[in-house]
């Protein structure tokens, strides 16, 4: 579910780049020239690293010699493949022959430039911002600025100064955009490491909720007992919900006291919260027929914890808005968090030697699992065109206008086809069953009927393709 939302997240806002649209007709001449010479600038960056786009493929040219620094270009790599740019050349919109000639000139004042001499002698590749930077400052500093290049221009009908100006902003403002997407991808994947490392801090702060709620009783049965006019029942209170064998076991566990000390959590400081979660488990039924039986043990003390987590703590609304205000993660991972939790409490439940031995559930259940998530997300962002393309194939467009189809729709199957075909371990029918229940949840009322229906087609020729080599369950 995660990878879900945070898929959804990034590719509604997500653009590789931001490829300016063509003038209307309206448009000053100054705009209508930039525009043109915008477009051979972009070009001029693929021809410059050794690429060019003919008939919408990038294929490998020679025209400037084996620049290895230029030719290793991943950002030149991308504009080649973005298919506006490609549109671009099969409509014959761009003048880029009026720049054949002075390549030469360009790639001699390219390799001569500061910018080329510092960045090139940098034993690594470059990383994205750097690689970014590189070609603005190319454009900007080098190639607009080359007595070459601004003859070509001139001889381009239309030409004016104002207009080339304007077009070396819209490159510069276009190779900035890929380098902002690129940090919003790694942006996106560390908002999945840290909502997963939110979701597992939720489970210990849900199990420290046991401990500090009792405490908070604690302390108010000692501050019963030293009013200034104490009841005999203030004096002698019933201690059975605050010496409860449970609670004291998993005050004293290891693994909770380490994560606390490397996570610091808490919710003393949200004392509100902690006083109505309190009341809310003394009135409850469930607490007064615990202090209420002639006797308990330590199986029973975990049970109780059991029941009022399960009925009194998970549905309450107060935990809710707590949990809201502390983490925007945590609402939705409750329900898998809850469980978690359960299961603590029966592992305590079954212990030989009173909890003693228990040891708390671990963030990842192996090295695969730990990694699942994070690869999930890069092979559903690296493959979204081909698996929306199979999506596409099974859509009844007299049903459904595909621009129309809810967007959530589209990331849940992309993400479904990315598991079915990227992780082999995990059965066709355990996938379909989970992104099914996943568009119930969080989709349109008519999705989870949807998303099952063209899935089924999907895998049926995925099979058939031997595309998919997985046994689909009958």
């Amino acid at each position: 579910m995660k990878v879900v939302q945070l898929l959804y997240s990034y590719l509604l806002t997500r653009d590789e780049f931001k490829i300016e649209q063509a003038p209307d007709a309206n448009a000053t001449a100054d705009r209508r020239f930039a525009y043109m010479l915008y477009l051979d600038l972009m070009l001029l960056v693929l021809e410059l690293s050794g690429q060019r786009v003919q008939d919408e493929e990038l294929v490998g040219v020679k025209l400037c010699g084996d620049n290895k620094f230029l030719s290793r270009s991943s950002l030149a790599r991308a504009l080649g493949a973005t298919d506006e740019l490609r549109s671009v050349i099969v409509r014959h919109q761009s003048t880029i022959e009026k720049f054949n000639d002075v390549l030469p000139a360009l790639l001699h004042a390219i390799e001569k430039s500061s910018v080329y001499l510092e960045k090139s002698g940098v034993r690594r590749k470059l990383d994205l911002r750097e690689e970014a930077d590189f070609w603005a400052m190319t454009v900007s500093n080098v190639i607009a600025r080359t007595p070459e290049f601004v003859e070509a221009a001139r001889s381009i009908d239309g030409f004016t100064l104002a207009g080339l100006n304007m077009a070396v902003e819209m490159a510069v403002a276009t190779i900035h955009s890929y380098r902002d997407n690129k940090e919003m991808l790694a942006g996106a994947s560390r908002a999945l490491e840290k909502s997963l490392d939110k979701a597992y801090e939720l489970y210990h702060s849900l199990l420290l909720l046991s401990v500090e709620l009792t405490e908070m009783q604690a302390q108010r049965l000692d501050a019963a007992r030293h009013k200034y006019l104490p009841s005999p029942e203030d004096l002698t209170p019933n201690m059975r919900f605050v010496e409860n064998q449970f609670v004291e076991q998993l005050s004293k566990n290891q693994q909770l006291a380490e994560y606390i000390k490397a996570n610091p959590i808490s919710w003393v400081d949200d004392d509100i919260t902690m006083r109505r979660l309190l009341d809310a488990i003394i009135s409850s039924d469930i607490y007064m027929e615990y202090m209420s039986r002639p006797t308990t043990d330590y199986k029973t003390d975990c049970e109780f914890w059991k029941n009022i987590y399960r009925n009194v703590i998970f549905p309450s609304d107060v935990l809710a808005e707590a949990m809201e205000e502390k983490s925007v993660f945590w609402n939705d991972d409750l329900e898998i968090m809850s469980t978690f939790v359960l299961k603590t409490v029966k592992q305590f439940s079954a212990s030989t030697n009173g909890g003693a031995d228990v040891k708390l559930l671990p963030q990842y259940k192996d090295e695969i699992d730990e990694v699942f998530g994070a690869t999930l997300f890069e092979k559903a962002v690296e493959n979204r065109e081909l698996y929306r393309s199979y999506i596409d194939r099974f859509i009844n467009t007299k049903q459904w206008d595909t621009d129309r189809l809810a967007f959530m729709d589209i990331v849940i199957m992309t993400t479904a086809i990315a598991e079915l075909l990227n992780f082999p371990g995990i059965p066709v029918a355990v996938t379909l069953n989970e992104y099914i229940e996943i568009a119930n949840s969080y989709s349109t009322p008519r999705s989870g009927q949807f998303v099952n229906g063209v899935l089924y087609s999907v895998i049926n020729y995925l099979k058939e393709e031997q595309i998919l080599d997985k046994p689909i369950a009958k």
